[in-house]
């Protein structure tokens, strides 16, 4: 931070004005998108620590300690950015030693109490500094409803107006940090085109300037807690001092020259007397200085004698004098300061003159000031308050609802208003004036809010929120025994509700577990909270079956060190068993006080631990344990969140592992009723594929089949509404049917009839679309039925591809006497039919036909490819879409032009291809069709099922 140097005698009470800094920014002209020349006085502040400071030496090896030279570098880049750019404040994010969270370094303009929820992202997090980290774009939120819309957990933490940009640290092709700067919310608004150019460039510089400290061995990574940077503040009138030696006996005064000139005197015209000064005091004169010089006499001191004096230009100044006798020198001789208070002490007398309260609070929200006005309003001396914060200076304003009122007046810099009641039944009126140095507020008495004055005095704790917790007068009206008179009324006292960063943790924690569903998603998203929340290094998670205890994730523990409690009971002597069984946490805060408690347990690196039990509906579900590699020492805050914490994990976990049965069952039932092999034909090369959706339970109601009649081949496609075990059901149901219809030598037809009927009478509240195709290999035909499924593909021989005109009657189950007509095809020997269900080709603001035309490339593209492959190739192709609402079937299907005389038919010997791809990545044998994301987004790790038989 630069400023122009003081005259001498001159202390400033604030650096100069943030506007005569900004003008003629240098990054505004110099600054591009992506290349920006280091400004040679900034790199004067960040880059001459790139050689080797001892302190950064010595802070190398701590992460939790900021070596100096990063500290310089990050404190001048955040204020020149936040001035530069126009915002109130800013934070900057550095990465942590372990790459996986990001930890609030620095903050400037806000209070950082304000920030401290968001003290540590997982950077794989859904917020603004973990997005920007990784892709380097900048994140720009206009205001509140834009902030929610897109980050709604740093809209649970942080629900005020402002808007924000955040962008990476970026510096020689490495990412250190984030950036994010605040301004009021401008609803609707842009990041304007010289703010993103000034942001940019801030960030290119002190990203350049932490990969060139990096270079030099110097840490850059950090682990510890935030701290403050001082921004420029708006010029107020400086304090000027003068010094002074004052011989009382002989009246000889020696003044330096900043005294001289506070009396209008030039300080080479001074003569030395003490008269002279005198006879610029415009009241008392001689005799205030006589007076003076007899206290000093008789105390040996002289206290704030203020003077009021006229220089020679008729200017009248407050001049206030502090002076002693020293220790070892003559009585009569004074030393001492004169100091000029310039505006301040006016404007201090003239607040004390209002009849209204008047408070000022630091950036940190401590109370700096109370007139005395304010100090009778609410029963408290200023010594007693000053430097502490109101609501813990003051316990009946300990509710949070208080304390979010300056949150989002600091935030949105812009007023605030709201009500109080004192302990003494007063109501206060308090008014909020922010600025990005601190709040002024005042407080004016009021009376109570309508229906207020309808309760029972002494009936309810005097704030909001605020429980009582020792006696009141309340509690003494209701007892039998009569109080002995005059007996003095005690203090009521009152527990302080959870602070809202305690609060913001277990809301963040419980919108994001709202999100997982499995319990490996559970579990995922536990580890990525609380290591990041917390500061933790491991974490186990362990869930209960049997009696026995079996680990369902962990993070950070070193190969084979938990294979040893893997299955032990739930009667061993362990911390992890024992907070499970009594139904309490423990806390150990060192490796001697767990080794105290637990003499045998295996030691690993970490130095303190939380032992969590997860409780559900009184059912133990398991038990979570936090490891911390330095000491550890955990507040009653942080123990009750953790708690809490434990309670939502257990809920989720429970919902977790009921959903992993359902799955499960589900997902063998699906296995169980799609085919495990498809009949080998000397005249048809079949291929199937089945991909299970993105969504909801991953499995549905599409199921294929191919039915070898013996003169015929029956190849059917369908697809049952849902995404559940009864969808799974009914859709084996149908494909029973089908085959038991086809198998009896119906009409196709006749088949998709009977099925429709079977449906309307089986009634399980679910309707089904049906595609069914027989081929007569001698006549080279396929007869076609369609019930309100999509239509097939043809490709011809010579590459052509057309999906078949084939007109349908409606899905099955809905009307018991519908028709289906029969639509003829003829079949060219090498053609390929291809059937599907509606996932293939439906995608969510996309039309259907255009997914038709994207199948029709697919099977266009590689006409000489067998079945199999072309198969892998469809269903890569809608692997790529992340978010599949359906499931996906396809059935293909190749005629040689054989009569299938003299070819081996039946279920024996090498079988058709049919692949399952619910739960892997893999879409085939050799996997290529599963490397651009076939696999569902849950199950993931899990084998390959339903795989029936090789290539035929």
């Amino acid at each position: 931070m630069t400023g122009v140097a003081p005259e001498p005698g001159v202390v400033p009470g604030r650096v100069r004005n943030r506007a005569d800094h900004a003008a003629g920014d240098p990054a505004d002209q110099a600054a591009v998108e992506d290349r920006v020349a280091v400004d040679p006085v900034e790199q004067a502040a960040v880059g001459d620590h790139t050689t080797g400071d001892p302190a950064d030496k010595a802070a190398v090896g701590s992460a939790e300690v900021l070596p100096e030279s990063v500290d310089a570098a990050l404190s001048t880049a955040l204020a020149q950015a936040v001035e530069a750019t126009g915002a109130y404040g800013g934070v900057i994010y550095l990465r942590s030693p372990d790459r996986r969270t990001l930890v609030l370094t620095k903050v400037a303009g806000l209070s950082v109490s304000l920030v401290d929820p968001f003290g540590r992202l997982p950077v794989g997090g859904a917020l603004p500094a973990a997005e920007a980290y990784r892709t380097g774009r900048i994140v720009f939120l206009a205001d509140a409803d834009e902030t929610m819309r897109r980050y709604p957990q740093l809209a649970l933490g942080m629900p005020y107006a402002f808007s924000s940009a955040t962008a990476a640290l970026r510096g020689r092709g490495e990412s250190y940090g984030a950036i994010a700067l605040l301004w009021p919310a401008a609803p609707g608004g842009e990041l304007s085109g010289a703010r993103r150019r000034r942001l940019r460039a801030a960030c290119v510089r002190l990203g350049i300037a932490l990969a060139d400290l990096a270079a030099h061995g110097v840490p850059v990574e950090y682990d510890g807690t935030p701290t403050a940077a001082p921004l420029w503040a708006p010029v107020l009138s400086p304090i000027r001092v003068g010094l002074f030696d004052w011989d009382i006996d002989t009246g000889a005064f020696q003044a330096d020259p900043e005294m001289c000139r506070l009396f209008g005197i030039e300080p080479e015209a001074f003569d030395g007397r003490a008269a002279t000064l005198a006879a610029r005091v415009v009241t008392g004169g001689g005799r205030e200085f006589r007076e003076a010089a007899r206290r000093a006499v008789e105390t040996g001191r002289v206290l704030a004698w203020r003077l009021h004096i006229e220089t020679p230009g008729g200017v009248t100044r407050l001049l206030e004098v502090w002076g002693r006798v020293p220790a070892h020198g003559p009585p009569t001789h004074l030393v001492g300061v004169v100091l000029d208070l310039g505006f301040g002490a006016a404007a201090a007398e003239a607040v004390e003159r209002l009849h209204d309260g008047v408070f000022s609070l630091d950036p940190e929200g401590r109370i700096m000031y109370a007139n005395r006005n304010l100090q009778g309003m609410v029963d408290a001396r200023l010594e007693d308050v000053v430097g502490r914060t109101p609501w813990e200076a003051l316990p009946w304003l300990a509710d949070p609802a208080y304390e979010d009122h300056y949150r989002a007046a600091m935030l949105s810099q812009q007023p605030g208003a709201f009500l109080a009641r004192t302990p003494h039944d007063r109501w206060l009126a308090f008014s909020l004036y922010p600025d990005p140095y601190g709040l002024t507020g005042k407080v004016v008495p009021v009376g109570p809010p309508p229906g207020a004055q309808d309760r029972p005095a002494g009936r309810e704790p005097p704030a909001p929120g605020g429980v009582r917790v020792g006696p009141g007068p309340a509690d003494r009206e209701t007892e039998s025994a009569p109080e002995p008179k005059h007996e003095p009324e005690p203090e009521p006292v009152y527990a302080a509700p959870a602070r809202p960063g305690a609060i913001y943790h277990i809301l963040q924690m419980a919108g994001a577990l709202t999100e997982a569903v499995t319990v490996d998603e559970v579990c995922q998203v536990v580890a990525e909270q609380l290591l990041s929340a917390f500061g933790g290094q491991e974490l186990a998670v362990y869930v209960v079956r049997d009696g026995k205890f079996f680990l369902a994730r962990q993070t950070g523990y070193r190969e084979g060190f938990l294979d040893r409690f893997e299955g032990v009971s739930n009667e061993e002597n362990l911390p992890g068993v024992e907070a499970l069984t009594h139904g309490a946490p423990i806390f150990f805060e060192s490796v001697a006080d767990l080794l105290s408690a637990y003499p045998d347990i295996p030691v690993d690196d970490m130095c303190s631990w939380a032992f969590l039990p997860l409780i559900a509906s009184d059912r133990p579900v398991g038990s979570c344990i936090v490891g911390f590699d330095r000491r550890h020492v955990f507040t009653s805050e942080e123990r009750s969140v953790l708690t809490a914490l434990s309670g939502l994990i257990a809920q989720a976990l429970e919902r977790a592992r009921l959903y992993d049965a359902e799955f499960a069952l589900a997902r063998g039932l699906q296995h169980a009723l799609l085919p495990h092999r498809l009949p080998r034909l000397s005249y048809l090369e079949v291929a199937a594929r089945y991909l299970p959706g993105t969504q909801g339970m991953e499995i549905g109601g599409d199921w294929y089949d191919v039915i070898d009649n013996g003169e015929t081949v029956s190849l059917v496609i369908g697809d049952v509404e849902g995404h559940n075990v009864a969808a799974a059901a009914t859709m084996g149901q149908l494909r029973s049917a089908v085959r038991a219809f086809a198998a009896a030598g119906t009409s196709p037809d006749q088949v998709v009839r009977s099925t429709n009927q079977q449906l309307a009478d089986l009634d399980p509240g679910l309707f089904a679309s049906c595609c069914y195709l027989e081929l007569d290999p001698h006549a080279g035909v396929v007869r076609a039925v369609r019930a309100g499924h999509v239509p097939p593909v043809l490709r011809e021989p010579d590459g052509t591809v057309r999906p078949l005109d084939i007109p349908g009657g409606t899905i099955l189950g809905v009307d018991r006497d519908c028709e289906y007509p029969v639509t003829e095809v003829p079949l060219a020997p090498g053609a390929v039919v291809a059937l599907y269900t509606d996932g293939l080709v439906e995608n969510p603001g996309t039309d259907i036909e255009d997914g038709i035309a994207r199948l029709r490339r697919s099977l266009s593209s590689a006409p000489h490819e067998s079945v199999s492959d072309l198969a892998d190739r469809i269903v890569r192709d809608a692997g790529r879409i992340s978010e599949r609402a359906d499931d996906v079937a396809v059935l293909l299907a190749r005629w040689t032009g054989d009569s299938g005389d003299s070819g081996d038919s039946g279920d024996s010997g090498d079988s058709g291809d049919s692949r399952d791809f619910g739960g892997t990545g893999e879409a085939g044998e050799s996997g290529e069709a599963g490397e651009t994301g076939d696999a569902p987004t849950r199950g993931e790790g899990g084998s390959r099922d339903g795989r029936a038989g090789n290539q035929a």
